[in-house]
């Protein structure tokens, strides 16, 4: 297995995480050795101009394989998957495509000699057993959602293919991830992505969750920061591989309204939990990342204030150009 990412494929590269991920390493590793690819074709206009896009089904392993060979690719960012509100919906689906491209992944990981793989998990991998304060790197991992189940056997098999094939195989536990680039995809935490975009389009906001829940989060710069850190860090370093605890801030949906309102006084919020409320109930209201601190030097640069100011700011801007919503 080689050291070095060059060539190196991002699926999912449509979505939240993906569109930012996506501009980051083209940035840092030149445009033309990005392949951005997604199920959904890209839209005119779109970041992908600047670089390679090919559409790809990752339940399809020999499309995968075709386009890693076609390209040349060392080392892949595996994004694409079935959000926790969305996978609920269709159990199955959310195991065929999170699951079944896992297994894809590496089983073409292994049989191509790639240099890194990078596979997301989740803060959904623990069920409402997991201790719900400061929730400890090792505990117990009993997921109640169907994005859960399949985020936990994800790094299991990752881990697995560690140990078995020498594979290096990485992966953060993902806390909600806030954004003003790309509108939500279906999770759990979007109530704290869309609760900005409503501030600044309409003044008000439908929660789908509780006032007083509480769940981790994190602004989108710290979460590419960390996700190519965790890249970069020498395997050597790592003791843990692909269930990292990536922490940063919790706060409550309440506390985050009070936020707002600091900048905009008059907004409202009507809170009317719906089904996404029982997954949310599962998962815990704070996480420690003291593994990913010590091994691969995490530290998070954005808090509550910080990030709502920024939010705010960006997504004026935007409306003022008529893009909130692009």
């Amino acid at each position: 297995m080689g050291t070095t990412m060059q060539r190196i494929l991002v699926t999912g590269a449509l979505g939240q995480i993906g569109t930012d991920l996506t501009a980051a390493l083209r940035k840092k590793y030149g445009a033309d050795n990005v392949v951005a690819s997604d199920v959904r074709p890209a839209p005119e206009n779109h970041f992908t101009i600047d670089g390679p896009f090919v559409q790809l089904d990752v339940t399809s392993s020999d499309a995968i394989e075709r386009i890693l060979r076609n390209h040349q690719i060392d080392s892949v960012f595996h994004l694409a998957a079935l959000l926790s509100a969305v996978g609920e919906k269709n159990p199955q689906a959310c195991w065929d495509v999170n699951m079944g491209g896992v297994m894809h992944m590496l089983n073409l990981g292994v049989k191509l000699e790639l240099n890194r793989l990078i596979i997301p998990s989740s803060i959904a991998v623990w069920g409402p057993d997991a201790p719900k304060d400061n929730t400890p790197q090792e505990t117990c991992l009993q997921p109640t959602s169907m994005y859960g189940v399949t985020k936990v056997c994800g790094e299991l098999v990752c881990d697995y293919y560690v140990n078995k094939f020498g594979l290096d195989v990485r992966g953060l536990r993902y806390p909600g991830i806030i954004s003003y680039e790309t509108l939500p995809g279906g999770g759990t935490t979007d109530y704290a992505v869309a609760i900005y975009y409503d501030a600044v389009d309409k003044g008000s906001y439908n929660c789908f969750v509780k006032e007083d829940t509480r769940l981790p989060m994190m602004y989108m710069p710290d979460t590419i920061s960390g996700t190519i850190q965790l890249a970069e860090a020498p395997f050597e370093n790592l003791k843990h591989h692909s269930n990292f605890n990536m922490g940063s801030m919790s706060f409550t949906a309440g506390e985050l309204a009070a936020e707002i309102r600091k900048h905009m006084p008059d907004f409202t919020v009507r809170y009317e939990p719906d089904y996404r409320q029982k997954i949310a109930d599962s998962w815990p209201a704070s996480i420690d990342d003291v593994c990913a601190r010590e091994e691969w030097g995490w530290e998070p640069k954005w808090d509550l204030a910080a990030m709502t100011k920024d939010m705010l700011e960006k997504l004026q801007a935007r409306k003022d150009a008529g893009t909130l919503y692009r």
